[in-house]
């Protein structure tokens, strides 16, 4: 099993990563919160790492921190919720916000998450309560997850205006995110000067849960 990376950020486009090991590129998928954490292409990177094999392929998934891994290894055990789902989940939200959400109970509020219907936010609050009561305790505490990824400096976007806003398009629909619903949310969005990452960000931020 591969369990971190460390090597150069050779490209980025949500939710793909491609990370150079000493020659060797690895695809990675990644959350939004990963993302966030990244710097420029060519910079230096560390990702901790969760291999997903299935009868048809073998995927590596990367994270920022241990808890976003963690809670994504705790995702994909809850029936009805794949690695696709789970990564929606940890663009949407915080880990802690996750955590306090579901000790909440709040299923309504996990409703506004893509992919995620009524039934399987109840199946989250049911199936995971116990298991995150102890991260709820910690957040209590104002616990942090340790970031493995240094934050990178904003970046002046090389694409054209028009070019990210499509890519930040895809990047919510590969997220569960209707094409018309991933529009209004980037349309909604005054995206001059923004980053790629800086402007999904934004979209989703602009959804409350």
């Amino acid at each position: 099993m591969i369990g971190f990376l460390i090597g150069k950020l050779h490209a980025k486009q949500p939710p793909l990563l491609l990370v150079n090991v000493n020659g060797v590129g690895y695809e990675v998928e990644a959350p939004m919160s990963t993302f966030y954490a990244l710097g420029a292409e060519g910079s230096d990177v560390t990702l901790l790492t969760h291999m997903h094999v299935r009868e048809d392929a073998m995927l590596l998934f990367g994270f920022a921190t241990e808890h976003e891994r963690a809670l994504f290894k705790e995702l994909i055990k809850v029936n009805g919720v794949g690695a696709k789902m789970a990564l929606a989940i940890l663009s949407s939200m915080s880990v802690q916000d996750f955590v306090f959400a579901v000790d909440a109970a709040n299923s309504a509020g996990l409703t506004k998450i893509p992919g995620v219907g009524k039934k399987t936010a109840d199946r989250l609050v049911i199936e995971m309560r116990d298991r995150l009561k102890n991260w709820a305790l910690m957040f209590a505490a104002n616990g942090k997850p340790l970031s493995l990824v240094s934050q990178g400096a904003s970046v002046a976007p090389i694409q054209t205006l028009g070019q990210v806003q499509r890519s930040a398009i895809n990047a919510l629909e590969s997220l569960g995110y209707k094409t018309a619903q991933a529009e209004s949310m980037i349309g909604d969005i005054d995206a001059e000067g923004l980053t790629l990452e800086a402007l999904i960000k934004k979209a989703l931020q602009a959804v409350k849960v």
